[in-house]
């Protein structure tokens, strides 16, 4: 069973959720607000709904001092700084899913791997040709019809982020396959989108279970 956390209010909104939706932030040394992802850092914590609106709106209501019963300073790019750290850790997860093996790259390796295994979300480097994102949608429509347009496709990372996170060269397709990993990583992609304020209804992330959606190898029946 998943270990249950006790929920958190948040100081905007002041509703309470799970950690999850939440982003922890603590105080340094020199009284500035540093949030922390990991919820891990020493020190009495406060936190904030993980949307960047809801960050700035915190700083901007001088919410923070408030919260910590002291003068917080707020970085003028908190937001943005959270952002740039989401990335990277959404890039680390990809790193992590490519060790565990769930990664498939190759514009052709991943044209079959639509047909033939059981993959979780394409992913394409931000500046991938549109002729090259078509090709690989035609099998993908064919296989999931209307519901392709509930399957992640991920294309937030660049061709240099892709490649430094797979250890290669010059990937500009990907498929994530159902493994060790491969949550993780959409976990953390789904994090980063709803912290751009790209609502969950746009991210194809679950079935009715609450679990990552499965493409199942062609030629299986459905469960």
């Amino acid at each position: 069973m998943p270990r249950h956390e006790p929920e958190r209010t948040c100081i905007v909104t002041r509703e309470a959720q799970g950690p999850a939706g939440l982003i922890r932030f603590v105080l340094g040394p020199d009284h500035q607000v540093v949030p922390d992802l990991r919820h891990k850092l020493p020190g009495r914590g406060v936190w904030v709904t993980a949307r960047a609106s809801m960050v700035e709106e915190a700083a901007k209501r001088r919410l923070f001092s408030r919260a910590f019963k002291t003068e917080a300073k707020v970085p003028e790019t908190l937001a943005q700084d959270i952002e740039r750290l989401l990335r990277d850790d959404l890039r680390q997860g990809l790193a992590l899913a490519n060790k565990a093996g769930s990664v498939i790259t190759g514009f052709h390796k991943v044209e079959s791997a639509i047909t033939d295994k059981p993959i979780v979300a394409l992913i394409h480097a931000a500046e991938a040709a549109e002729d090259g994102r078509r090709k690989l949608a035609n099998p993908l429509r064919k296989r999931l019809g209307e519901a392709i347009s509930s399957f992640p496709v991920i294309q937030e990372l660049s061709n240099d982020e892709l490649d430094l996170a797979l250890g290669r060269s010059h990937v500009i397709h990907a498929a994530l396959v159902a493994g060790a990993g491969s949550d993780g990583f959409l976990n953390r992609w789904h994090r980063y989108r709803l912290f751009r304020g790209i609502g969950a209804d746009q991210t194809g992330l679950e079935n009715e279970t609450g679990e990552p959606k499965t493409m199942k190898p062609a030629g299986t029946e459905a469960e």
